[in-house]
């Protein structure tokens, strides 16, 4: 008889060996059973800690909000709102100004002649873009604005082509296409920043070998002083000026419409004039807005209290716990969290306010631990003592010298009055010149420089020709410095200045990275031989009594002391005792501090995310491995069951035959 199949039904025996195997494997499957639901709650509990970690990054965002210039915000408005747009920041100091504009800033734009088509060649070489003043016909550089050199090869040579490579160059001029409607009217505009100081001169070198013609790409040149068609190839068409006005009175003149550093923290967009018609801005403390900031860290503290509650409670009637019920860490956190919002800030006793909690400004906190606001006493607070309202919340300094500024501190910082002593100011590098600067640049002879600014080199071209002073000499040289990818990247500039012919170039940025050095064919034109290079030193100085680390203007007081990771900024003044800085860290910037501890990468609540995944992955091994066993014992089962199936089918068979052979048996007496 043929061994049955171990997928046998048992057909052949009556057996129904898938049921009973199917049963036995239930009873060996219930160990998986056990670890599948283990697995699935160490999953919830990986799900908890994140919406955990969500909801306490948010509540960190509201408390950087409250930290951050909710309670020094200021609105502003203008009487007339179609002048234009006013906006205060927190410098802003409440009061009234009346202003009233003569000009509106408006940016040089010069135009070629028209053209037919957009694929009109005009030719090809080398554009100068130089910013400065017109006046008299004579063109003075703007020292600040760097030069532009854009070159357009072959491939650029048309009109669009002009256009395209000029825009590409990124050198302060913007290049577009105007149509006048005529025959050939497509005219080439190009457009500088707007100022008085930012006038273009276009100068040409061109491929075809004489830049003073009205052909090639000398068409697009543009010198004032020079004769129409030598040197005068394009057309004024909207004159540079600066926009004009008076603020209380003051005459004003600034190059963009932008006017942000007349009046201190307020940036006001002019939009049009209005001589006779003087107009009102009112800068006023922004309340709305701080108590807008407060109530939503309230409202994000209580979302966090309540999912905090709903992850650990405990279900008496059901016997059943939440997903985190009885978690360690998670009663730890809150329990910090309320005492916290229950504690109170050291006061300095020079500050001059008395607010030390948060029940003070009409936060309170309820019986289930959520936050309550009366806002009306935190608006009045804020209009009797805004600043000890921003001091219960934030990490707050005050200096009592105005030359020495606090600019931030550390998690490690303690509140206390901090005495500031400097015995270094913080300087500039520089190079000055040994002699008189000579004031004609021959190409290919001494127009070449390479200049270390601040430990970035960089090589530039000067423009050739005989510069009528020092001065011009000066503004060419810082333009084309400044004007240097290399240095504009690194963040660097230089001033360029003149005295008595002799120049000398200093280093915008302070400190001991500080430093100018030249160096190339133009260097003993421009400073002498001989030139001195002086370094630039950092600030020294000491903060409570323990010296500080100096870089640049910034003195950060030393580690492990009270005042640890504490920086002020010195801009100049006096050596000696400079006052003292009174530092205060409010509840808001411990709420801060706490919670980066939760929700940083590889913090609290990751470590203990970190722990859960483990065990996932633990169980997902044994799952595997068990899985694999249930397989064999289940095969095993099979092979038993598919056995006895034949066994007890072979067996039947037998007993029919048994049978058969005992019913032809003779029976006795029967008469046969």
């Amino acid at each position: 008889m043929a061994t049955p199949p171990l997928a046998s039904t048992g057909l052949a025996s009556g057996l129904d060996v898938n049921a009973i195997v199917d049963k036995l494997m239930a009873v060996e499957r219930r160990p998986l059973a056990a670890l599948q639901a283990q697995q699935a709650q160490f999953k919830s509990k990986l799900s908890a800690y994140g919406v955990l970690k969500s909801a306490l990054a948010a509540l960190q965002g509201t408390v950087r909000g409250l930290t951050t210039g909710a309670f020094t915000a200021k609105a502003a408005s203008l009487s007339d709102t179609s002048l234009g747009t006013v906006a205060a920041g927190s410098a802003a100091v409440a009061g009234t100004h009346a202003i009233e504009v003569a000009t509106l800033a408006q940016a040089h734009r010069v135009a070629s002649a028209g053209f037919t088509t957009e694929a009109d060649a005009i030719g090809s070489g080398t554009l100068t873009f130089s910013f400065g003043t017109w006046s008299g016909g004579t063109f003075t550089p703007n020292a600040s604005a760097a030069t532009g050199v854009v070159t357009i090869a072959a491939g650029q040579s048309s009109l669009a082509g002009v256009r395209d490579a000029v825009n590409a160059a990124k050198v302060g001029v913007t290049a577009s296409i105007v149509d006048d409607g005529s025959a050939a009217g497509k005219r080439l505009v190009f457009t500088s920043s707007s100022g008085a100081a930012m006038s273009l001169k276009v100068g040409v070198t061109d491929d075809d070998g004489n830049a003073l013609d009205a052909s090639g790409l000398s068409q697009l040149a543009y010198d004032p002083a020079a004769p129409a068609g030598t040197g005068r190839n394009l057309t004024q068409t909207v004159a540079a000026q600066n926009a004009t006005l008076t603020i209380d009175g003051i005459a004003i003149s600034k190059p963009t419409n932008v006017i942000a550093d007349a009046i201190a923290g307020v940036t006001v967009t002019l939009s049009k004039t209005n001589v006779g018609a003087p107009a009102t801005i009112t800068v006023s403390a922004d309340t709305k807005a701080s108590v807008s900031a407060v109530e939503a860290f309230i409202k994000s503290y209580n979302e966090l209290q309540s999912l905090v509650g709903n992850l650990t409670k405990y279900d008496p009637t059901a016997q059943k716990g939440s997903v985190l019920t009885g978690d360690a860490t998670v009663r730890t956190i809150q329990s910090r969290l309320r005492s916290l919002a229950g504690g109170s800030v050291t006061k300095i006793a020079t500050a001059g306010s008395e607010i030390a909690t948060l029940s003070q400004i009409g936060i309170k906190s309820a019986v289930d631990g959520t936050l309550t606001l009366d806002s009306a006493k935190l608006t009045s607070l804020l209009a009797s003592d805004a600043p000890g309202v921003q001091r219960l919340f934030s990490a707050l300094a005050t200096s009592s010298d105005a030359l020495v500024a606090y600019s931030g501190s550390s998690a490690k910082t303690q509140t206390g009055d901090y005495a500031i002593t400097v015995s270094q100011l913080a300087t500039r590098g520089s190079l000055a010149g040994s002699a008189t600067a000579g004031l004609t640049i021959s190409a290919g002879v001494n127009d070449t420089l390479t200049a270390i600014i601040d430990g970035v080199s960089t090589t530039v071209t000067l423009a050739a020709g005989t510069y009528a002073n020092a001065d011009s000499l000066a503004a060419e040289l810082a333009g084309r410095i400044n004007g240097a990818t290399s240095i504009r990247n690194a963040g660097s500039s230089v001033a360029v200045t003149a005295t008595g012919g002799t120049l000398t170039i200093t280093s915008n940025r302070f400190g001991s990275a500080s430093n100018v050095s030249f160096s190339g064919d133009a260097a003993d034109t421009l400073v002498g031989a001989g030139a001195t290079a002086t370094a630039g030193v950092d600030v020294a100085g000491t903060i409570g009594g323990v010296a500080a680390t100096g870089s640049g203007k910034t003195l950060t007081a030393a580690i492990d002391t009270p005042a640890d990771g504490l920086k002020v900024v010195v801009e100049g003044g006096l050596l000696g005792s400079r006052g003292s800085v009174q530092f205060t860290r409010g509840i808001g910037a411990m709420f801060d501090s706490l919670l980066q501890g939760y929700v940083e990468n590889d913090g609290v609540v990751d470590a203990k995310a970190e722990g859960v995944q483990a065990s996932v992955t633990s169980l997902d091994k044994r799952k595997i491995q068990l899985e694999a066993r249930l397989e064999l014992i289940e095969a095993a089962y099979r092979r038993q069951y598919v056995a006895l199936d034949a066994t007890i089918a072979q067996m039947s068979t037998t007993s029919q035959y048994l049978t058969q052979q005992l019913a032809n048996l003779p029976k006795p007496y029967s008469g046969d």
